[in-house]
């Protein structure tokens, strides 16, 4: 048991000093688009798709930009939420804006991690979080050498 431990603990190390089994990237600019989401209530509501920009500097992800669209292509920006460019359903609104910020900090957390599998998902922007997954998924497979 103790043999296994400290194998355990040495594999650990040795992955560490050595980034065991993380992938390299060519340095450069990807972009990449998640697949559409259309809800499944039909609703017109939180429908779009979501568009990645990863730089890569020395291997590594120098930057990232994450922003999302309606189906139309209409950037889902500080009027998104509005219903004829007037808030109102507050609450919706609200929602809305909430799902925009989070793709910022999607973003910031790729950014400042650099490894996917330690961005967290925000509650009640899963819809973009998925989007943002998929992009960057598919940005980065452009990235290996």
């Amino acid at each position: 048991m103790r043999k296994t431990v400290v194998f355990a603990a040495v594999l650990a190390a040795v992955c560490a000093m050595t980034s065991c089994g993380s992938k390299t990237y060519k340095d450069g600019t990807y972009t990449a688009r998640s697949a559409e989401y259309v809800s499944e209530d039909g609703s017109e509501n939180g429908n779009g798709y979501g568009e990645v920009e990863i730089t890569i500097s020395r291997g590594k992800i120098s930057d990232v930009k994450f922003l999302t669209y309606e189906l139309d292509g209409t950037l889902k920006d500080e009027d998104y939420g509005k219903e004829d460019g007037e808030i109102k359903n507050k609450d919706f609104y609200n929602k809305a804006q909430r799902a925009r910020s989070a793709c910022e900090n999607y973003a910031a957390q790729l950014k400042s991690k650099g490894s996917l599998d330690e961005v967290d998902g925000v509650s009640g922007a899963t819809v973009n979080y998925n989007e943002f997954k998929e992009a960057v998924t598919a940005a980065l497979k452009q990235a290996e050498e």
